[in-house]
């Protein structure tokens, strides 16, 4: 099962904990659409970013998509040859979330051949061509794209050599090279993507994603974040439910964070927000899914 569609299975139990509020999120996650057809930004300009989140979590409760209205909006950036890796991926998403029907005949060997262009010299991926080094980001979003068109990554194992150059010495993973403290997100996008690929986890990893719980519930971005945040809770329980570790007592305390971030529509993306967005709307129902 590819990672995207692991991630919506779990995601998909998430009404078992809304309850009544579910339609209420349908009703938030359908108003987010602009005339365009793509779903809004913080700044309520379409984005590709957005409309892929908000069809996953479309599915993920059940919902019909709004396919006639999106699919106009998608068909605009043709083969997303002048889009960079993440918002190429973003198309891939979309498409692939309308069911894998594709635009054109030359969509998918056109976006591979980006891929094959965005490979990093160290053998991850970078998000133009002709990168040095790549990042864990770049490369989770890379193995999402292979896996929505149907490829096999090539050379797995290159790619798994250069994410292990990105472990810390906390034990944990970081987006990039210059940096030396673990990330939360990125520690979990290098355990989903190593699992992925059938290369082997460190054996540390789970116990270092464990100890960034906060007292209060939810995940750390990093160690020394002052709060948690509903995308590095929800990755991080993920990447925790991979590598088998349970968080016990944990669990009730993230229910009660999840909780705190209830707007009474969707769920802002931590204590300090003052704003909704879909990506935090999948990202909220990722963490309850979990949690259920």
């Amino acid at each position: 099962m590819s990672l995207r569609l692991e991630m919506l299975q779990v995601a998909r139990l998430a009404p078992s904990v809304l309850g009544d509020a579910t339609p209420r999120v349908v009703e938030y996650l359908l108003g987010e659409l602009t005339e365009s057809g793509g779903a809004a930004d913080r700044a309520g300009k379409p984005d590709l970013y957005y409309t892929a989140f908000l069809l996953d979590s479309l599915i993920a409760l059940s919902e019909d998509l709004p396919a006639d209205r999106v699919r106009p909006y998608l068909e605009s950036f043709g083969d997303g040859e002048d889009l960079d890796l993440v918002h190429r991926a973003c198309l891939v998403r979309c498409w692939a979330a309308l069911g894998g029907t594709w635009p054109s005949e030359t969509f998918v060997p056109s976006v591979l051949e980006h891929l094959g262009a965005c490979r990093s010299a160290d053998g991850s991926f970078g998000m133009d061509p002709g990168r040095k080094r790549g990042t864990l980001y770049d490369a989770f979003l890379a193995l999402g794209v292979y896996q929505d068109v149907g490829a096999s990554m090539p050379a797995p194992a290159v790619l798994g050599a250069a994410m292990h150059e990105l472990r810390t010495p906390d034990g944990g993973f970081s987006n990039e090279s210059e940096l030396r403290w673990g990330m939360g997100p990125s520690t979990a996008a290098a355990v989903a993507v190593l699992g992925q690929l059938e290369l082997p986890i460190p054996e540390d990893a789970g116990r270092w994603l464990l100890s960034q719980i906060h007292p209060k519930g939810g995940f750390k971005a990093i160690p020394d974040a002052p709060m948690p945040d509903l995308l590095s809770t929800a990755t991080i329980l993920h990447a925790l439910s991979i590598v088998g570790v349970d968080i016990g007592a944990g669990k009730e305390l993230c229910l009660d964070y999840v909780d705190t971030l209830w707007s009474g529509r969707s769920f802002y993306g931590h204590w300090a927000d003052e704003e909704l967005d879909v990506e935090y709307t999948f990202y909220a129902l990722l963490a309850l899914g979990h949690l259920a």
